[in-house]
């Protein structure tokens, strides 16, 4: 069951309208300052998108009275990292996270002007929910390509946000990729939904809970089942 939240109080109240400036105006000069960059090539582009993803993580804990503990520790080599996701937190906070992971992202996200692009340069895999097997191909084909460097890749399993206490069955695409790359699936838990995803954010804890990592070669229903536990640990 989801469980309900309580009322923001007014320090939580002036905490997000502060957020929410200081957060969102720097992002509005970033995505000036990251077209120049992509123009310019390099590397630049990389570490304003990494300097951005670290940026929230501050502002979530010094503005917004959250505290970020994460339990755990990502394996070494190439992997499959399968997040929980229930908030934009752990999208934004992915770069931070993770060293320039390749990410499987919304196809209609490439569509947005600028965020397309700057997706595109970074090396994110549209996915087309509704793709068929050729489609299926071509996005293990691009991920072998990116991750041939030992990029980890990074995917929400589960299609899209939930909400938090939820634990939806996962996206019938993730088994297939999993089959097909051929790499450990590290599983991610993250309980960001009971305060961050709200208009007015929560202060508490957000924890961020790295899994065991499991190995390829799986059955199909065995890596789902292992997946989905893991990835729920944390809606009690």
């Amino acid at each position: 069951m989801v469980a309900q939240m309580k009322s923001a109080s007014p320090d939580e109240v002036v905490r997000s309208v502060l957020f929410y400036v200081t957060f969102y105006v720097f992002s509005l000069f970033l995505v000036i300052w990251t077209g120049l960059l992509l123009l310019l090539g390099g590397r630049g582009f990389v570490v304003s998108v990494v300097g951005w993803s670290r940026f929230h993580r501050w502002c979530v804990r010094n503005i917004l009275g959250i505290k970020v503990v994460i339990e755990g520790a990502l394996p070494p080599g190439r992997i499959m990292v399968a997040s929980k996701h229930e908030s934009f937190f752990e999208a934004i906070d992915m770069p931070a996270l993770l060293p320039h992971p390749v990410v499987f992202a919304k196809a209609e996200l490439f569509k947005v002007p600028l965020w397309g692009k700057a997706a595109q340069s970074w090396g994110n895999i549209p996915v087309e929910r509704e793709a068929g097997a050729k489609a299926l191909r071509m996005m293990v084909s691009e991920a072998k390509r990116l991750t041939a460097g030992g990029r980890p890749l990074a995917i929400f399993p589960e299609g899209t946000r939930v909400a938090h206490g939820s634990a939806p069955g996962l996206q019938s695409g993730f088994a297939g990729l999993y089959k097909l790359i051929g790499v450990p699936v590290v599983p991610i838990a993250v309980d960001s939904g009971a305060l961050y995803h709200h208009r007015w954010k929560r202060r508490g804890t957000i924890t961020i809970r790295i899994g065991e990592a499991i190995p390829p070669g799986l059955p199909r229903a065995d890596i789902e089942a292992q997946v989905h536990a893991a990835i729920n640990s944390l809606n009690s």
